[in-house]
Order: C-alpha cells, then structure tokens, then sequence
C-alpha cells in the first residue's frame, strides 16, 4: 500500500517510519501479510490523531502498531493451536544488503530467532522485541503492552532469560561466504552423493517444513545429518529437471526458491553456524508463499 501526502503530516511521519514499523510487527507476529495488515490498520488509526498532542512520533506510532500486533496475534492462537504439522514463520524476502550490516537487526529477523519467539507468550515476546531489538524505555513498552513499568521490567528479564538459554549470541554474518556454501549445498544435492552431503552438515542438523496440510511435506522434523542429506537428495532425484531454484536472501540467511513451470512451489531458508548448515526451514504452504513477491525493508530506526 502506498502513503500518499496530506497537509496534516500523517502520511510523511508514517511513510518515514514504515520500515521501523513494519519490522516490529513483523517480529512479533512472524508474518509479513499479518504486518502489513496491523499497518494498514494502524496508519487508520493514526489519521485521526490530533499531531499537536503528539510529542514523540516514533514511540507513539511503535506503541499503536505494538499494540494491533498483539491484537492480531492473540486473535491467532487458536488457528495456530490448529494447525497441522510444523509451524513456520512467514519468510521474508530482503534487499540483499538489508540487514547484514547490521548484526542484532539480522539475528532477530532470523527463522531461528521467529521459531524462538513463538515459544514465547504474546506479551513477553512484544516486550523482547520493543527492549533487546528497539531499544525502547521501560515506560514506553509499558504504554504499548498496557502493563505498569515495573511488571513489564520482569517480563522483559523472564523473557531475555528464556531466549538467552536457548540462543546463542548472533556473530557477524558472512554473507559471501554463507552464499559459497549455499552453492556447494546445490550442487552436492544434485550429484546424490549422500556422504559428500553429510560432510556440509552440522551433525544434528534439522530440516523441518511447513505445509499447513494443503502440499506434501513431513510433517515431522527430520533430525541428523544422514537422515537429512538422504531426504535431501531423494527430493532431488524427482526434482531433477523438473524444478528451477533461485537463491536469495530471506530472513538475513541464504534461501533457495524452488519453482515449478514457473510457479512459486516453496522457499528452503538455510541457517549456517560455523560453515556448517544446523537447519533447513522449508516453507510449502502456498499461503505463507505470497508475501515473496515482494522485497522488504526492514530498520530499527
């Protein structure tokens, strides 16, 4: 959707924040399509606030967005508690030099980090994000979630506790070279050399898809480097010649889209930990695939 200007300055301050904006919701929700529409929503509802009352543009607008987010994700949990076989967020397709430069933007966009969140409740997850990602004040959080300062203090402790034990420290990516090795990930796979395979893997190395039981997919993660690359390379041998693959850059990661006669048919996000590939997240749920149509930017200013 496009912002276009008005004399009263609500589209200007609004299209100026947009990818701060949209980022957040991102991060809380896990999918683009459920942002853009808190967006859509929210920018409704900035229209009508009176800017002379407003004394902080950037927090008030983080404030309404978080806010619809948490709305919509509450909304959600039924339908997620619903859904069939593994969950996965939306991947998001990036510029290329989106979020490398920036390492905390990069690791918290990351299908790791999102499939992370998600196991964690709608408010500690919001207060996560506002805090570790956005940097916002306690008190500012606090008018977003609608909890006192103090109680969003704890939260916030609980919930940097929970994702700290569970997560290491994001390093500085090395886009080129996770690209070389997202490369010779290809082309080993097309060979069929299962042991060639298992040498580019970490040893318990995860593939796990989403297909929300509309395509074929497993609906278990496989889990171990040899049952991995021996899937792998069977999906290969019926996709030899069949299928074309493009590689991008989704979630600040390597991601191969895999196309049949021209048509989206899913996306593989590939995490890489010290030239190792620890996990495949393969998105098949063609209503999770729309959102690639279109390159995103993201910011956490």
């Amino acid at each position: 959707m496009t912002w276009l200007s008005d004399s009263g300055g609500h589209a200007d301050r609004f299209t100026l924040l947009r990818p701060l904006l949209f980022t957040i919701a991102y991060e809380i929700l896990g999918s683009a399509t459920e942002a853009d529409d808190v967006l859509q929503d929210s920018y409704l509802r900035w229209a009508e606030v009176d800017l002379s009352t407003v004394r902080d543009t950037k927090s008030y607008l983080a404030q309404l967005v978080t806010r619809q987010s948490l709305n919509t994700l509450r909304a959600q949990a039924r339908r997620r508690e619903e859904y069939v076989g593994p969950w996965l967020p939306e991947p998001l397709l990036l510029d290329q030099h989106d979020a490398s430069a920036d390492v905390v933007l990069a690791e918290s966009v990351s299908m790791a980090m999102l499939v992370l969140l998600e196991t964690l409740s709608p408010d500690e997850r919001a207060v996560f994000v506002l805090r570790e990602v956005f940097g916002f004040e306690y008190d500012e959080i606090a008018d977003a979630v609608g909890k006192p300062a103090p109680t969003v203090r704890q939260v916030a402790h609980r919930a940097r506790a929970h994702v700290q034990a569970r997560r290491k420290r994001f390093g500085e990516v090395d886009a080129q070279r996770n690209e070389e090795i997202t490369a010779q990930f290809l082309a080993t796979a097309a060979s069929g050399d299962v042991a060639a395979l298992v040498s580019t893997l970490a040893p318990d190395a995860t593939w796990m898809a989403d297909s929300g039981g509309k395509v074929s997919a497993a609906r278990k993660p496989v889990v171990g480097a040899e049952r991995v690359a021996r899937a792998i390379t069977g999906i290969m041998r019926k996709a030899a010649g069949v299928v074309r693959v493009q590689v991008v850059t989704c979630n600040s990661a390597p991601a191969v889209l895999f196309y049949l006669d021209e048509q989206l048919e899913g996306v593989i996000s590939i995490e890489i930990v010290k030239d190792k590939i620890t996990n495949f997240y393969v998105m098949r749920n063609p209503d999770k695939l729309v959102a690639l149509a279109t390159a995103r930017e993201i910011s956490r200013g």
